[in-house]
């Protein structure tokens, strides 16, 4: 018989419960095929399901001895497909793990369909801002930063009949730039934040458009803390809209560098749950740095 699975809800991209993006995050002590990691992914019915094995041997007890970065291979499952890249769920299950007592240090390596991508845990301020008090005992305070590869958009020629359906899977919002991710997501800027909050996605005509899925961005308004807003409507992944989507902003932030001459933003992820970002692209290497914060909402055990 099996062993029972731990896994833990997070919800991540977001300092409040029932805000940000929620992903499962379950660590395997054995291997489990293909079929049931899918359908447990089924079964939570997040946007991603992860699933953590450890590579590396826990750290050495004694304190003098070499204490090596922990390394975990680490897959992303949405309810229908495994995916090649996903923030919200890398930035959840390095939440899991620097919260619990399975890591030490601030440093995670993940090995992904992605290659080595890492977490890194940055506290808040100085000592004595880096903690809080929750029942009666210290917490720290700090947020994760992931380091992800770019996902360029390119130049695709579409026509006025694409341009047509892309806006009215949008109920009709006035399109201004449509480009296409590496990942085949439709890349579509509309002329405001404001546009890109007010949108009523038409699902059924999403789900007919070209490629996965369909990412929208638009500037932030100018009294606004934010550089740019943005949404993702994934239906053919087996979601109608991604809460705060991580990986898509690996050729957002690129995009809006280009437009807007900076490398450092603080983005809004203007889905209903809604999330923020602060991101720095390294134009240098192509690197995103994607930083947010976490919130552990709940534990439990899968018992098949």
């Amino acid at each position: 018989m099996a062993k029972p699975v731990k896994y833990t809800v997070v919800d991540a991209f977001t300092e409040s419960a029932f805000k940000g993006n929620p992903a499962a995050v379950c660590l395997l002590e054995e291997e489990r095929d293909e079929d049931w990691l899918q359908a447990l992914a089924m079964e939570f019915n997040f946007s991603e399901t992860c699933y953590l094995t450890r590579i590396t041997e826990p750290e050495p007890l004694d304190s003098s001895a070499k204490i090596s970065t922990p390394r975990f291979r680490l897959r992303w499952f949405t309810p229908v497909k495994e995916v090649n890249l996903c923030g919200h769920a890398t930035l959840a299950a390095a939440h899991f793990l620097f919260t619990s007592s399975l890591v030490k240090g601030n440093l995670i390596e993940f090995i992904t369909l992605s290659g080595v991508l890492t977490a890194r845990k940055v506290m808040e301020g100085d000592k004595s801002d880096a903690l809080k008090w929750e029942n009666g005992e210290a917490q720290e305070r700090f947020y994760i930063e992931l380091d992800f590869p770019t996902v360029p958009v390119v130049e695709v020629e579409y026509n006025s009949a694409d341009v047509a359906s892309i806006s009215k899977a949008l109920n009709g919002a006035s399109v201004i730039d449509i480009k296409k991710t590496e990942n085949d997501d439709i890349f579509a800027v509309l002329p405001s934040g404001k546009t890109v909050v007010d949108i009523e996605p038409q699902f059924d005509d999403i789900r007919k458009l070209p490629g996965w899925g369909l990412i929208v961005t638009g500037l932030a308004p100018p009294d606004s803390e934010f550089d740019f807003f943005s949404r993702c409507f994934c239906p053919k992944c087996g979601f109608d809209e991604d809460p705060v989507c991580g990986s898509a902003h690996c050729s957002i932030v690129p995009y809006w560098s280009q437009k807007l001459g900076k490398c450092d933003f603080l983005a809004y992820q203007a889905s209903p749950r809604s999330g923020i970002l602060n991101i720095h692209l390294d134009e240098q290497n192509q690197r995103v740095l994607l930083r947010g914060k976490a919130v552990t909402v709940m534990e439990g055990c899968v018992l098949v």
